[in-house]
């Protein structure tokens, strides 16, 4: 192997031997302890991940939901490579997800990375998504696909995370889950599931409380969701999915200085108590599809859902700030209706007596957004009452779609060699009517569009049958999102129509390789060029405004590796470096006010948000029945906070431990853990606010904590 492709004496080790053991496995028939192939969905042609020229993995849902709370999907996915999932124990922001270095400039929500559960987008048409409405306790599977092949899902596509509820299938079954912790964390749910005169159905209802680790954080969330699934006949299948997300109250810590995270982490900041900062959410959605199999070489798949969601977030401007005409006031109330659907034709013939998949698609999706801005207080600007609901001083309706056509391809040219190809043509419409005129506040009315063309290619080679080659190429696109478009720089009005769109070309070269002996290992290279980056301008008085900077450059490597062993013992080790950094200077805010942006980024700078390395360890002992226990190690390493990078999240290394115990009493399975997280109490920031205005850039992390969880599940 060139020493180029090497990554230290370590990983060619690691090539070296994995290469050895699957010649030597290749040349063994193929024997019992073969390990199963994994299928994936994730590019839309159903295959084991072990044959997609891709970097994909699936988690199943007992691996989610084991030994966890079952709370935030960040739980779970620290275990995939190229993945920086960070749980900001704060509610009223979401969970911060970046893929592959995508996603990392977001304050809150999840952007550049796109979300789907059941087929139905959690991402919108802009590229901002939620993900506070899935429900843990009934997934079935999780599948993440990262490279150029997530260009195929559109706009913003960095990165793929695809959720899948479980089907209802056998006699009726009823689950109940109960776990409570530290700092008044608690949660129950049950799940009900079965068939029943050929209808599967599952049904999930929890409930989510905590008082939160720092002052003013405590949240209280219920969700509820529904699967059925229907099979007309032999060739079709329909399923119906159909969720419920009720967030009352999640209060709003902010984030800390450098001096407030050093003297106290559990604190905030004076401006949270003073404005009362806090988010409720509603959110309601349903959908459908409907698959058929025309024939021995047809078949169609039509997913349509709806939804609505209404979101009210109180912010702590100063009201000096907020009094002028021409500020949109410190509460955003959000009132969002969205719908859309997807057709897709599969079509299986033979090209050069070889075997060829086709699939081509259709996709629309919609949003109308009402968006309303009030002041955060009432009486006057000399004696407010903080905390309420005050003046109207924002009021507009957004309505954003996409319109996405897209084909693609699998072609098995021998048995060693396939081939993979995609193009998708993408349109996003912004259309904003402004209907708040008044006094010296302007129409702000307007639209922009945005479109691209997004190839994609790859190729994988069987060099045994347990160690294969692949490489990929692609071109992706990101469009700013509404809360991106909100502001104008230099104080001015309505949207931000000026504001590009971001083009990017990845490359990926990667190595998958299995073997009962060594277990499974994949290896990725990868590199992504991004053109037009849109990163920040201002931040001040609770507005961010954005600008397209040059070039960006993200390069990587990802090693992620699993085994089994004798006695029940699973190891599993998931590493990525990533070196993300600015190609082209450009100029910033430092300072407000603010007209011409004067304080300059120089080229080298790495993009803020960002950890260059993170490493996971997990050694988990498992038997059928009675005991269990685990460990797991979690590195981060640094992580700039701004653009400047003048300050920086210092890297951290923290352990959990898990005990528990599984048995079956008749109809009754159990099971039952504790859980002890961050076992050496390690002071450390989980996540970081990138370029927050006033300089609150950290948010801190539990000292230890503990979890205790109970899981009976009866089997009628």
């Amino acid at each position: 192997m060139p020493r180029a492709w090497c990554w230290g004496p370590a990983v060619c080790g690691l090539l070296w031997s994995t290469a050895a053991v699957a010649q030597e496995d290749s040349e063994r028939a193929a024997s019992p302890d073969s390990l199963n192939a994994v299928v994936v969905t994730a590019t839309r042609i159903d295959a084991p991940g072990f044959d997609v020229p891709a970097s994909i993995d699936r988690l199943e849902g007992d691996e989610i939901r084991a030994n966890r709370a079952q709370v935030n999907i960040s739980e779970s996915l620290a275990g995939v490579p190229g993945l920086q999932a960070r749980d900001r124990q704060n509610y009223a922001q979401d969970v911060q997800l970046s893929l592959r270095g995508f996603g990392a400039r977001s304050t809150f929500g999840i952007r550049g990375v796109r979300v789907y559960v059941d087929g139905i987008p959690a991402t919108l048409p802009d590229g901002q998504g939620q993900i506070s409405h899935v429900s843990l306790g009934s997934v079935g599977h999780m599948e993440v696909l990262r490279g150029p092949f997530s260009a195929l899902y559109g706009n913003s596509s960095g990165g793929v995370i695809q959720i899948f509820t479980e089907e209802g299938s056998g006699p009726p079954r009823l689950r109940f889950d109960a776990a409570a912790g530290s700092d008044g964390m608690s949660r129950i749910g049950a799940v009900a599931s079965g068939e029943r005169n050929g209808i599967g159905y599952v049904v999930e209802a929890s409930r989510f409380r905590t008082d939160g680790y720092r002052e003013h954080s405590a949240t209280e969330r219920g969700l509820a969701n529904a699967k059925l699934t229907v099979r007309p006949d032999d060739d079709s299948k329909l399923t119906l999915v159909a969720s419920h997300m009720s967030l009352p109250r999640a209060q709003d810590p902010l984030g800390l200085s450098r001096a407030q995270f050093e003297a106290n982490p559990r604190g905030v900041d004076p401006a949270a108590i003073n404005f009362d900062t806090r988010k409720t959410v509603e959110q309601t959605q349903a959908g459908v599809t409907y698959e058929r199999r025309i024939d021995s070489a047809n078949a169609f798949a039509l997913t349509t859902y709806a939804g609505t969601r209404s979101t009210t977030q109180f912010q702590s401007i100063p009201v000096a700030t907020q009094g002028s005409s021409l500020h949109p006031g410190g509460v955003i109330a959000l009132d969002r209706d969205y719908l859309g659907a997807d057709f897709r034709l599969t079509h299986q013939t033979q090209l050069l007596d070889a075997p060829l998949t086709i699939v081509a698609g259709l996709a629309y999706d919609g949003l109308k957004e009402h968006r309303q801005g009030f002041l955060n207080y009432t009486g006057s600007a000399a004696d407010p009452v903080l905390g309420e609901l005050g003046a109207q001083r924002r009021n507009e309706r957004n309505d954003v779609s996409n319109a996405d056509q897209y084909l693609q391809g699998t072609w098995q040219l021998t048995p060693k060699l396939s081939l993979n190809a995609g193009l998708r043509h993408s349109k996003v419409r912004f259309d904003s009517r402004d209907n708040y005129v008044v006094g010296t506040n302007p129409d702000d009315s307007g639209k922009v569009d945005y479109s691209a063309y997004l190839p994609v290619f790859g190729a994988l080679y069987a060099l045994t049958p347990d160690l294969h080659v692949y490489a990929s190429a692609g071109r992706g696109f990101e469009t700013p999102t509404l809360n991106e478009l909100a502001y104008r720089p230099a104080g001015g009005t309505g949207l931000n129509f000026a504001l590009g769109a971001s083009s990017s070309t990845s490359v990926e070269v990667g190595l998958k390789s299995r073997s009962p002996i060594w277990g499974e290992a994949t290896i990725a290279v990868f590199q992504t060029n991004t053109q037009n980056e849109i990163v920040t301008q201002t931040n001040s008085g609770g507005r961010t405004t954005y600008q397209n900077a040059g070039a960006t450059r993200r390069t990587g490597f990802e090693l992620g590796w699993n085994k089994r062993f004798p006695h029940d013992w699973q190891v599993q080790l998931a590493y990525t470096m990533l070196n993300a950094r600015y190609r082209d200077a450009f100029a910033t805010c430092a300072a407000t006010p603010c007209t011409v942006p004067t304080a300059v980024i120089p080229a080298g700078n790495h993009i803020p948000g960002l950890a260059r390395n993170t490493l996971v360890a997990a050694v988990n002992w498992a038997p059928a029945r009675g005991w269990r226990a685990g460990a797991e190690m979690r590195y981060i390493g640094r992580v700039f906070v701004n653009d400047a990078n003048t300050d920086a999240a210092s890297g951290y290394t923290v352990m959990a431990a898990t005990v528990g115990y599984f048995t079956r009493l008749g109809p009754w399975t159990l099971n039952g853990f504790v859980r002890v997280d961050n076992l050496f109490a390690r002071k450390y920031a989980g996540s970081v606010i990138v370029n927050e205005g006033n300089g609150r850039y950290f948010e801190p992390a539990p000292g230890r904590t503990w979890l205790a969880g109970l899981s009976a599940t009866l089997e009628f």
